[in-house]
């Protein structure tokens, strides 16, 4: 009786106890449930690989410069001017004309002083004959040696006389000093003109020259034959080359500016004098490595790049050093030609599989930021 009441307290007990070792193998199974699909889900992940866009490490030139803006000249310009009063007999210029070295532009009335020439003529002649006769008779002494050198005097001043004479004759004839273009015509024919009046404008703009201003502090790095180029508003997609050609030998004490003047060739003729133009001068140029700045991971104080090797994403630490319009120069850490990952960095680790769907072009120029200057008092 005893033996039977203590079975059926046990079976009472492991009855009672039964639904606790129930819920603790549930415990135990759905424990493991979870921890197995996420190993799984694990090996899954690393076996699978990421979609990303690459670009490759590029060399190119680094170029620093400096702004600045100037006022356009003609490489030469003069004011054509008469240098004696009289009146216009003809003009061989119209508005704008291209002319050569030495082509006529006016002429102004020349009958009275080409009639002095003549009269000249005719006493230099009679005067030489006389100055013959007296010769031989100083050599038969029939007259002194005085009246000869009289004569002889006499003679030297009608050619004096006469070079003057037919230097204003020529004066009276304007032509062009050297080859240009052309100005306005501001005279007429038949028109008197005063000695000084404007006639036209003549520029040489086969050459122009621009005047600029930079700080004293990149006087070092200004030398002649430096190269320059501008741009005006007139053409925005052309660039005119040029050169320095002088450096001025004094600093403005009051802008701490130093004056520079460069040449730009204009065989196109499409620049002209009084325009504005903006000026950049050439620094220095340097090979560098290029990435876009979107490559770069950093991390803390490092910087890091995901390059493609054998399929693969490797992480590599690089040390980067100037920044201009989203790209980086890369100093140390790739070398041209890697691919390094520049879409879809976030998502990859170390030995990752990765799928290139994209290989985008790394070829934008590299330029410092440009420091510009621009002096109000620049001298046009």
């Amino acid at each position: 009786m005893s033996q039977q009441s203590n079975d059926t307290s046990a079976t009472s007990i492991l009855t009672s106890r039964l639904p606790l070792f129930i819920i603790l193998a549930l415990l135990i199974s759905l424990i493991g449930y979870l921890q197995w699909p996420e190993s799984r889900q694990s090996d899954k992940t690393s076996a699978r690989s990421v979609s990303v866009k690459m670009t490759e490490v590029s060399q190119v030139d680094f170029i620093e410069s400096v702004e600045a803006v100037g006022t356009a000249r003609a490489n030469e310009q003069v004011v054509i001017t008469s240098k004696y009063s009289d009146i216009v007999e003809a003009v061989y210029f119209d508005d704008g004309q291209q002319v050569k070295k030495g082509d006529i532009l006016v002429e102004l009335n020349d009958r009275e002083e080409v009639a002095k020439v003549d009269e000249l003529l005719a006493n230099l002649s009679e005067s030489k004959a006389q100055l013959k006769r007296l010769s031989e008779l100083f050599a038969s002494r029939a007259t002194s040696a005085s009246v000869v050198e009289e004569q002889q005097a006499k003679t030297k001043s009608i050619e004096a006389q006469l070079v003057s004479a037919g230097e204003k004759v020529n004066d009276l004839v304007i032509r062009a000093p050297f080859t240009g273009i052309l100005g306005f015509r501001e005279v007429s024919k038949g028109a008197y003109v005063n000695a000084g009046s404007h006639i036209t404008n003549l520029d040489d703009v086969s050459m122009i020259k621009v005047d600029f201003h930079l700080p004293e502090r990149l006087l070092t790095h200004i030398n002649v034959g430096q190269r320059v180029s501008a741009v005006n508003t007139a053409y925005k997609d052309k660039t005119f080359i040029g050169k320095i050609t002088a450096i001025d030998s004094r600093v403005d004490s009051t802008t701490r500016t130093i004056k520079i003047r460069a040449i730009i060739n204009n065989d196109s003729l499409k620049l002209h004098p009084g325009m504005l133009l903006n000026i950049i001068v050439l620094l220095d140029v340097e090979t560098i490595l290029q990435l876009p700045e979107s490559t770069i991971i950093p991390i803390e104080n490092k910087h890091y790049v995901f390059i493609e090797v054998n399929g693969k994403a490797v992480r590599k630490t690089i040390q980067i050093g100037r920044r201009h319009l989203g790209l980086v120069e890369v100093i140390s850490g790739l070398i041209v030609g890697e691919k390094v990952v520049v879409e879809g960095a976030l998502k990859l680790r170390d030995g990752v599989e990765i799928d290139i769907i994209n290989l985008l072009p790394n070829e934008l120029p590299f330029e410092t930021n440009k420091l510009s200057h621009t002096d109000g008092n620049q001298e046009s």
